[in-house]
């Protein structure tokens, strides 16, 4: 085969000459002038420069090259790379068996007479994410489009994906798989003693408007100290927020408190709570005795018997719980301070001026016995 020395350009700027084929040299030409005949046809002529022509072939050219759109032609890098990942997708299919795991998840559709049933999926995890919202997603867009769920950000921050996991409230998109080698199959609920919508959708309206009663916002009776700007907070005021403003209103806590399951519509719950007490904490909020006020009933705040299923259950490791014991102790010293300004001539258990009873600590009118603690006992 005859050879023609050619020169070689090398990326130092050197100059090298090689010996080359005639007939890769005629393969190249024909090459060339398909680039050429392309670039022209798509090259934009608006300048009549032949300078400028030029450039836009060449241009045009490096770009037709590189992507490989030239009849008959593809780049020699691209060609290995679609080798290689063919080679390895068949390479892994074959040698990974199939690590089936399986779903049985809540159904219900409110337009079908039918009753709530569990219905079961296969995922093979070889093909699926880690995490328990991977395989929803995979079931939804593979197997069954009807299958409901919320989900938004998939990174823990907004809520959506809150749902029952083998027994444990939890973050759909921060739950793990449980292992494929287990026998029994993963049950995914919805949030248990809430009211359905459709599948693993609940209704949290009355969460929300729980929520809303606490007025999680800043409220003041002064103007900021300098306006248009806002109010300044030490560094150690802030941390005092710490541990309440991380909570992402999921609702996992209060769905899992049974002190909230029997009393909904009364007991406000660890998430409201929760909150309600952030903002009692605020150093730069001035409704602090209102908020107090407003939480101080039999069933709002003294419901909770600190059995500690919302420190279980919460996904961000908030301890609702702790915050309650807090508020409760808010309310104690608000009462005791509260009995110290009152005067002693009132008969509310501080002392009885008249005589009745010697002078003696007496309990308040028409309380019942076994609340007082004035005397260590209860009197009948």
């Amino acid at each position: 085969m005859e050879r023609i020395h050619m020169p070689c350009f090398l990326p130092g700027g050197s100059v090298a000459h090689r010996l080359f084929p005639l007939s890769y040299l005629a393969r190249q030409l024909t090459l060339t002038c398909r680039v050429i005949v392309i670039a022209v046809k798509s090259a934009p002529l608006r300048s009549p420069s032949p300078l400028l022509l030029l450039a836009s072939v060449m241009a045009t050219a490096r770009v037709l090259l590189r992507r490989g759109l030239l009849p008959g032609h593809r780049p020699i890098a691209a060609t290995g790379r679609l080798l290689l990942a063919q080679t390895h997708s068949s390479l892994s299919a074959s040698a990974k068996p199939k690590r089936l795991k399986t779903f049985s998840i809540y159904r219900w559709n409110p337009e079908r007479p039918e009753s709530p049933q569990m219905q079961e999926y296969e995922v093979d995890l070889n093909e699926c994410g880690p995490m328990v919202l991977d395989a929803l997603l995979k079931i939804k867009n593979e197997v069954d489009p009807s299958l409901t769920f919320r989900r938004s950000c998939r990174e823990g921050i907004c809520g959506s994906c809150a749902m029952n996991i083998d027994g444990d409230n939890g973050l759909a998109c921060l739950t793990k798989i449980p292992a494929a080698e287990s026998a029994a199959a993963a049950m995914i609920t919805p949030l248990p003693h809430m009211f359905v919508v459709k599948d693993l959708v609940v209704d949290m309206t009355n969460f929300y408007s729980q929520y809303k009663s606490v007025e999680p916002w800043l409220k003041r009776k002064d103007p900021p100290p300098e306006m248009g700007k806002e109010v300044p907070q030490s560094k150690k005021d802030r941390a005092k927020l710490d541990g309440m403003y991380e909570c992402i209103l999921c609702a996992c806590c209060s769905t899992s408190c049974p002190s909230y399951w029997w009393n909904p519509e009364t007991y406000l719950g660890p998430a409201a709570l929760l909150h309600a007490h952030r903002w009692v904490q605020d150093s730069r909020d001035q409704y602090t005795k209102e908020r107090l006020e407003a939480i101080n009933d039999e069933f709002k705040l003294y419901r909770c018997h600190n059995i500690q299923n919302c420190a279980h259950a919460c996904p961000k490791g908030l301890n609702p719980a702790k915050e309650i014991d807090s508020l409760k102790k808010l309310q104690l010293q608000r009462s005791c301070m509260g009995l110290l300004e009152r005067p002693f001539t009132e008969n509310r258990g501080i002392e009885d001026t008249k005589g009745a009873n010697g002078g003696k600590r007496c309990p308040p009118q028409n309380a019942s016995p076994k609340r007082w603690w004035g005397s260590g006992k209860a009197k009948g």
